[in-house]
């Protein structure tokens, strides 16, 4: 089932926020279920196990949604069986290495990377996740092509309920073990939410083409790879950049939490206020600001496909459109996130963190997350263009910079941990400003000034209106309802705003998946 741009982008949008607070959730009941002790061991292993996925997948999920776009477009879906066999081939290849070595070498990984040895039972268990998780995400990119958002969509919502469902029935039954066990069972909700979601995708690509699910299988592996070399060189060129910028992306997070610890003492300040002061920074300040990034997710996820199905078509009007309307949702959609973040920082890090002084942190991150929800959808616009090394070399550029200011910064006195804010910001500014330069330069991308200068207004009277109500109005209010309430009301304000500047219309709000219709009879035509 073929989906437009707009509603495939709503309905992960709306997958992708109802999997994001139910992840919150999961995570707060994992948390009382095996305490600090217990998050510790799960914090070591999980960041490891979704960097092998990613090297796992080697980018193929971003690649095959662009080439089977591609040959949708040329209506050749032979070619499009093809890729999807020799992502699968690919990822599973790697799967099948990379586990095997894990299985093999595991407690000398655990040894060389882990504080606690305990960490090795942990890391067995999430054995089993990179393969499944691998070759879900090459089938969801198979979808993503075929413009068809559903399977994603559910399949990941299937995925996390099934984790939160098991989460504490396998916690608890091996909590009698020892810690380390009841974490390897926290570890295998995983693997079963994992495999859940696959079954879906693979009953729906079952159902979608009962006759090519079949064939997909029917050539032997070694004649697919020799008549393929041309498909594989295609896929590679786009899976090849885009694995090696996560690479770089998750080199820096790995040299992070060793330079800045190490820059506040430089400082002057003890190890242990490094610790808690880098914790502040890196453990609650910033998954905050990048708590609605889930909104950029979706819209990436959709704009490959659309791009590169519009540029191989060489519809230059389209593809401008798409990267347009892209930016013109993110912008509608992330602003309000973003000025909410700005006027209520220490109240949300108080009742959130119960530690007000997180909120200063948030606070000065929170004008640059604007440039973060712009970054993934113009890194998508790149990537759908065939221009994916460019991406690599924005994040490359933007990772050392971020790497050298983290250091130059926070080691001197007068910043401290904000040196650190500081670094962020710029390394967020600089890898947004860098893709849209390279858009500007590959298609002669251009914007509506006038339109964001709009619902730039409209951010400023929905703060204005947010700070005067919780200043005034609702001063003594309990900070739940303070912002419940001027949250609540200073949308409202944003989003009448829009209405009456004609940022949103009739048209706009039809598109919107079940309810579309039904609401767009409230709404005046832009």
């Amino acid at each position: 089932m073929r989906q437009s741009f707009f509603y495939g982008t709503v309905i992960l949008i709306i997958a992708g926020g109802v999997t994001k607070v139910l992840g919150f959730a999961n995570r707060i009941v994992l948390s009382r279920l095996i305490g600090a002790e217990g998050m510790g061991l799960y914090q070591m292993v999980v960041p490891l196990l979704y960097f092998l996925i990613t090297v796992t997948t080697f980018g193929l999920p971003v690649a095959i949604a662009k080439q089977v776009a591609e040959t949708e477009a040329a209506q050749d879906s032979r070619q499009s069986r093809r890729f999807l066999l020799l992502a699968l081939a690919v990822t599973g290849g790697i799967s099948l290495i990379l586990c095997s070595l894990l299985l093999a070498l595991s407690g000398r990984i655990s040894q060389l990377l882990f504080a606690d040895a305990r960490a090795d039972i942990v890391l067995l268990a999430a054995v089993p996740v990179i393969p499944i998780a691998s070759i879900s995400m090459v089938l969801r990119g198979y979808f993503q092509g075929k413009h068809n958002m559903t399977p994603t969509a559910v399949s990941q919502l299937v995925e996390q309920v099934v984790r939160m469902v098991l989460v504490v029935v396998m916690t608890l039954a091996f909590l009698p073990l020892g810690i380390q066990y009841a974490t390897a069972g926290a570890v295998g909700s995983i693997i079963f939410g994992e495999a859940a979601g696959l079954l879906y995708i693979l009953w729906q690509y079952r159902r979608s083409s009962r006759n090519t699910a079949a064939r997909v299988w029917e050539q032997p592996l070694l004649a697919v790879f020799s008549q393929s070399r041309k498909s594989l060189r295609q896929l590679f060129s786009v899976s090849l950049p885009v694995t090696l910028s996560r690479i770089v992306g998750s080199i820096a997070y790995v040299l992070e939490p060793m330079i800045v610890p190490f820059a506040l003492v430089m400082s002057g300040v003890s190890t242990t206020v490094a610790t808690s002061l880098y914790g502040q920074f890196a453990g609650m300040a910033v998954p905050l600001l990048l708590f609605p990034t889930f909104l950029t997710y979706s819209l990436s996820v959709s704009l490959v496909p659309a791009v590169a199905e519009a540029s191989y078509q060489k519809n230059a009007p389209l593809v401008h459109r798409r990267i347009y309307q892209a930016m013109r949702i993110t912008l509608v959609i992330g602003a309000p996130c973003t000025v909410l973040l700005y006027i209520f920082a220490e109240p949300l890090s108080g009742l959130l963190y119960n530690n007000p002084d997180v909120g200063l942190l948030v606070k000065e991150m929170a004008p640059f997350s604007v440039f973060l929800f712009f970054q993934a959808p113009l890194a998508a616009a790149l990537q759908g263009l065939d221009y994916a090394q460019v991406v690599f070399r924005n994040t490359l550029i933007g990772a050392v910079v971020k790497t050298a200011a983290m250091f130059i910064f926070t080691v001197q006195p007068q910043f401290g941990i904000h040196g650190a804010v500081i670094a962020l910001n710029i390394n967020i500014t600089l890898v947004t400003l860098l893709h849209l330069a390279s858009l500007v330069k590959v298609i002669g991308f251009t914007v509506n000034v006038l339109e964001l200068c709009k619902i730039g207004a409209a951010m400023v009277a929905m703060g204005y209106a947010g700070s005067y109500m919780a200043a005034h109005w609702f001063a003594d209010a309990p900070v739940i309802r303070l912002l419940l309430l001027c949250s609540a009301a200073s949308t409202l304000l944003y989003l009448v705003l829009l209405v009456a500047m004609r940022i949103l219309g009739k048209q706009d709000v039809r598109r919107i998946p079940w309810i579309g219709e039904q609401l767009a009879i409230f709404f005046p035509r832009r």
